[in-house]
């Protein structure tokens, strides 16, 4: 004989299903963990304020976004490659990161020989000048792709900009210095227009 099923009451059927259909919505109404972020390069990303040429440091424009900046309005030519003893305008110096360079900046509250002298050497550390896209030659030997310069009233001791990208530093770390420069050095970013 077979087993005799009892049947249910349609209005118990669909109780159950009205309560397995909730726990389903509210599973999915859950928020998710937020993911970590993907952005696994050296440094902070910037929103890019764009390539606009000014005829001079003092030209009024809108302001940058970070400070030190990391890209916008900037006049037609650059600082020299490697060391400087006085801060650069930002004007210039935003040329040179369009150009493919990394500008390194400094604050020292008190005299700080050693770190001047540690980020002046990076201008001539071998495996730099060993990596071609770092390398900009026109005339004389060949020079790295990076500037070294004070900047006495940033609120940072170290500031290491490229295109789109900061990070900053309260003392010196070779290795997160270097990673910097060999990810961004020799990376142009002119407008198509202008290649």
């Amino acid at each position: 004989m077979l087993p005799q099923f009892r049947r249910r009451p349609l209005v118990h059927v669909a109780s159950g299903l009205i309560v397995l259909l909730g726990a389903c919505v509210s599973a999915s109404a859950t928020p998710a963990a937020p993911t970590p972020s993907s952005d696994t390069q050296p440094g902070r990303a910037i929103p890019l304020q764009g390539n606009l040429h000014i005829t001079s440091p003092g030209t009024p424009h809108e302001p940058y976004n970070s400070d030190p900046p990391t890209s916008g309005p900037h006049v037609r030519w650059v600082a020299q490659w490697g060391v400087h003893k006085v801060p650069i305008p930002f004007e210039i110096q935003v040329h040179n990161l369009e150009d493919g360079g990394v500008v390194i900046q400094y604050k020292c509250d008190a005299p700080c020989p050693d770190l001047i002298r540690k980020l002046e050497a990076l201008t001539q550390r071998p495996e730099l000048l060993a990596m071609p896209k770092a390398l900009i030659s026109h005339e004389g030997p060949p020079a790295i792709r990076l500037v070294v310069a004070p900047y006495p009233t940033m609120k940072f001791s170290i500031a290491l900009t490229a295109w789109g990208r900061i990070d900053t530093l309260d003392t010196y770390d070779d290795a997160r210095i270097l990673r910097f420069i060999k990810a961004y050095i020799g990376i142009d970013h002119h407008p198509a227009s202008e290649k």
